[in-house]
């Protein structure tokens, strides 16, 4: 990714139709600060465990960053000064607020944030896409890139004597929700065929219509100028 400033008229691919997708319905009823506890005790992990994240994007201290997961009701703008940096939960920003804009799934962006993606594969698949000071947005990930961010370590080992049963069920609810995640991926193209075989249908009358008439044009005025 080359650093610059995008003002991008691509739009994000849709979320796919997964369970963090009925999430963010179930939670679009919340006010953002009720859930700025959470991302509070999650920027305190982050200066615990990757200070040297702040630290790499000191540079850029005065460039907020906006993280919108695409397949939930809420944004995060990541504040990075060293000193002050903030995660703050809003509906959505103002115009200006923020000098880069990240938009993604949640699945794609936690993914992009334990390296575990390629991001340049991502923004050119659409699965990821930036608006703003790329710059910004480049520095950011570099940061993060070594940082060897693991959010299951990284939670368990703030939880001391519980972090054990935490990376156990941790475990556990990642292998139910990729049973989910497949189970709603077969839900939705089953639901999806019909009306993509119904459109393919429609499709090709339409173009049987069209040489019909291209045929009868022809047809028209070879006879008009007999």
């Amino acid at each position: 990714m080359i650093p610059g400033h995008v003002q991008s008229s691509v739009r994000p691919a849709p979320p796919p139709f997964s369970p963090v997708l009925l999430l963010g319905l179930a939670l679009q009823p919340l006010r953002p600060q009720m859930l700025q506890p959470l991302f509070d005790a999650m920027l305190r992990m982050i200066r615990a465990r990757h200070p040297d994240i702040l630290e790499r994007m000191a540079d850029y201290a005065d460039k907020p960053v906006c993280i919108d997961p695409t397949d939930l009701p809420f944004v995060i703008l990541l504040d990075p000064h060293p000193e002050h940096p903030a995660l703050l939960v809003r509906r959505q920003i103002e115009n200006g607020e923020a000098a880069a804009v990240i938009h993604g799934s949640l699945e794609t962006l936690v993914a992009l944030a334990e390296g575990k993606v390629d991001g340049d594969a991502l923004f050119f698949s659409r699965r990821l896409v930036i608006e703003g000071d790329t710059e910004v947005v480049v520095a950011l990930r570099n940061a993060v890139d070594g940082a060897g961010i693991d959010l299951i370590d990284d939670i368990s080992a703030q939880l001391g004597p519980l972090g054990t049963a935490f990376r156990r069920l941790a475990g556990t609810a990642a292998g139910l929700a990729g049973r989910l995640r497949d189970d709603f991926e077969t839900l939705r193209a089953s639901l999806i065929a019909p009306a993509v075989k119904d459109v393919d249908a429609q499709g090709a009358r339409i173009n049987a219509l069209e040489a019909e008439i291209r045929q009868l044009r022809k047809a028209q005025r070879r006879g008009g100028a007999a």
